[in-house]
């Protein structure tokens, strides 16, 4: 088994990737297969992986408690097609500074990390270092790279407490620094095929395209609850090259097995100009 991440080690799409990677290994492996998380540049490169074949699945951030949905990564799955959410995972997010031992807050002038991390620190970074220099990197493992970097020790970078081998010299603030303590990241697990989605779930995701004239979006709303289904979330992104246009992401409490959510699903792409399903899977 092999599930793609968004790299390099450390980052806390590799720790939601090494979470997946127990649920999915089945402990028999044929000659010369191994269980291993697979890093990636950027989120376009670890979808591309799970197509091609080169990896089983991937680790994949749709949604943070305090920032909402990850656009990006929203509208790579829309785009891809034959592409699943099989399984999820909560990650709680504990941002800490990474830094020079013996160097004052005060004396760092450039701070390295995930754009998300960054914002989410603000209050922190303004209060303690007003006058460093916010360097936005790939992911927070990244950003852990570019601070070691410099030799001259007025670099930092913000990441998770749960990273470890830390470069010698580095160490790791002893608090959280995040501007909300109770801060958590969704993230999906993505196959391959239909195949893989689980036969019985307790949530299904989906997208949906509304005619663009008044009242659409309550007839799609009235369908969902016509069949009975609890929505738990809604979001919309626009429509590429159809300015005007919105796409609207939906997860559902619901099976995807149950006629009532066939039902569903034949309404809505009735009454709607696209209808994709994203994904099933069972919340814990």
């Amino acid at each position: 088994m092999k599930i793609a991440f968004l790299g390099p080690e450390g980052s806390y799409s590799h720790l939601a990737a090494k979470q997946f990677l127990k649920t999915e290994s089945t402990g028999v492996k044929a000659v010369g297969e191994w269980d291993e998380c697979v890093p990636f540049r950027n989120f376009p490169e670890v979808l591309a992986a799970v197509k091609s074949g080169k990896v089983d699945g991937a680790a994949i951030p749709i949604e943070n408690s305090l920032q909402g949905g990850v656009s990006q990564n929203l509208d790579l799955l829309q785009d891809c097609e034959n592409l699943y959410a099989v399984k999820e995972e909560i990650i709680r997010v504990d941002h800490r500074l990474i830094y020079k031992k013996g160097v004052k807050f005060s004396e760092i002038g450039r701070v390295y990390s995930h754009r998300q991390a960054l914002d989410q620190c603000a209050t922190f970074l303004t209060k303690e270092m007003p006058f460093a220099s916010l360097r936005d990197a790939e992911s927070t493992g990244f950003g852990i790279s570019r601070a070691v970097e410099d030799d001259s020790g007025k670099s930092a970078a913000i990441a998770g407490a749960h990273t470890e081998n830390l470069r010698s010299g580095f160490v790791m603030s002893e608090e959280s620094i995040s501007d909300e303590k109770n801060n958590y990241t969704h993230f999906l697990l993505i196959k391959k095929g239909e195949g893989a989605l689980p036969k019985t779930s307790n949530r299904v995701f989906f997208s949906a395209v509304c005619p663009h004239r008044p009242g659409s979006l309550l007839e799609l709303l009235q369908i969902i609850a016509k069949h009975g289904i609890n929505m738990t979330k809604i979001e919309s992104r626009p429509v590429k090259n159809r300015p005007g246009d919105y796409r609207f992401f939906i997860e559902a409490d619901c099976d995807i097995a149950s006629d009532e959510v066939k039902e569903m699903f034949d309404s809505i792409r009735h009454h709607t100009l696209e209808c994709k399903l994203l994904g099933a899977y069972n919340r814990g």
